[in-house]
């Protein structure tokens, strides 16, 4: 399950770690307080991540965090103009938990559908089935947009590995291949900063259920708490995030900062043998 064609793209996910640059168009993302809400500004985000060398592009229409009601129809208007700019540039993700946004998007050209909900609506499952679509199911607790207050586990790595074992035979079951799967253990959501840390440390269980795995980590609530850092300074700390999941086997980063994390994440790679240098001339 190593080898797949994304979005027209081969990933070798065995030796190459995917830049997922996040593009929200939403006024309440809780890193980006609504700066790419307008659309000039999603479709400039989009080009300076794909000029920065973001491989994919999450688009998103409606945050999962507690708040207002958006309609389908809103979050549509919402993506389908950035999926449109982002068409070209980048493998084309959408973050969605709508099953009728889903197929929208994919026959507008998206290569990635990225549930937060981890298929609460099982429909969700049947908007990718019949293309070539992948499917991104993460763990989470509550429905988007509503509180989960004080989330308890006994073993927070078991108890997320089990859930996503059961969804992805869910998806399975309704047809969705196993080459179009991607797990997602879903840090800080519907988790606290120790269940965070604790499933970091022990990611290499979660990717051991032998789907290529995303680690949404950036600038995240367990990232600022762990070093008191606020909002808008906790790139170091993401970064070393960052390569920590690369080595416990996350293939897939969902980043707010594209450049640096390309940096990084180009640099684990070569560490690991997994490419080249892209010229030599020192000592040489």
């Amino acid at each position: 399950m190593n080898e797949r064609i994304i979005g027209g793209q081969a990933y070798d996910f065995s030796r190459r770690v995917v830049v997922m640059a996040i593009v929200n168009r939403t006024p309440d993302s809780f890193h980006d307080k609504g700066r790419t809400f307008a659309l000039e500004k999603a479709t400039e985000a989009v080009k300076r991540a794909a000029d920065d060398g973001a491989d994919w592009i999450d688009i998103g229409g409606v945050p999962f965090a507690p708040g207002p009601e958006v309609s389908a129809a809103e979050e549509l208007d919402r993506v389908m103009p950035v999926v449109e700019a982002a068409r070209g540039l980048a493998v084309v993700s959408v973050d969605t938990f709508r099953p009728e946004v889903a197929r929208a998007v994919i026959e507008a050209g998206a290569g990635v559908v990225n549930d937060t909900s981890g298929l609460r609506d099982p429909a969700m499952a049947d908007a990718v089935v019949g293309t070539s679509a992948q499917l991104v199911i993460c763990h989470s607790l509550a429905a988007p947009r509503t509180t989960y207050p004080s989330p308890k586990y006994g073993d927070v790595t078991a108890e997320v590995g089990d859930f996503l074992r059961a969804r992805v035979d869910l998806a399975l079951s309704r047809g969705v291949r196993p080459d179009q799967i991607i797990i997602d253990p879903g840090h800080d959501l519907n988790k606290n900063t120790h269940h965070s840390l604790e499933l970091t440390r022990r990611l290499d269980e979660i990717a051991a259920i032998g789907y290529p795995m995303l680690a949404a980590l950036s600038n995240k609530d367990f990232i600022g708490e762990t070093l008191d850092r606020p909002q808008q300074e906790r790139l170091a700390g993401t970064l070393a995030t960052a390569v920590f999941a690369i080595l416990r086997g996350a293939r897939i980063l969902r980043v707010h900062d594209v450049r640096a994390h390309f940096d990084a994440i180009r640099m684990t790679e070569a560490m690991l043998g997994w490419r080249e240098p892209v010229y030599t001339r020192h000592n040489l």
